[in-house]
């Protein structure tokens, strides 16, 4: 088992900045995907960035230039980095974990999520 405790988000003006931080505990698979996907109401959880232990960052087309991931393999922690934030921003933000063998997922975990919220 894998537990995810996220930290972060909140209320910011457009064009603020916010980070969100998550750390995972459990049985961490050496070779993983950590990252962030978040959900707007009515609409489907999507992604917004992933990185692998042993790969570079992956970011959806909406976020790339404004949001920065970071990892620290020994901390098992994942950062989100957001700046420029956007209305459309707006979203339940969740950190995932997915445990990698032979480079492809076996059972991704999830964190309890976590608000933002970006005014006008």
């Amino acid at each position: 088992q894998v537990q995810l405790v996220e930290s972060g988000g909140g209320l910011v003006q457009s064009g603020g900045s916010l980070r969100l931080s998550c750390v995972a505990s459990g049985n961490i698979f050496r070779l993983n995907e950590m990252g962030w996907y978040r959900q707007a109401p009515g609409k489907q959880r999507e992604l917004v960035a992933t990185m692998r232990t042993n790969g570079g960052p992956n970011y959806a087309d909406s976020v790339k230039g404004r949001f920065a991931i970071s990892r620290d393999n020994g901390k098992n922690t994942v950062d989100l980095q957001m700046n420029r934030l956007r209305p459309e921003d707006t979203a339940v933000y969740y950190c995932h974990y997915d445990p990698l063998m032979k480079g492809e997922s076996m059972a991704p975990y999830w964190g309890q999520g976590t608000q933002v919220t970006v005014s006008h």
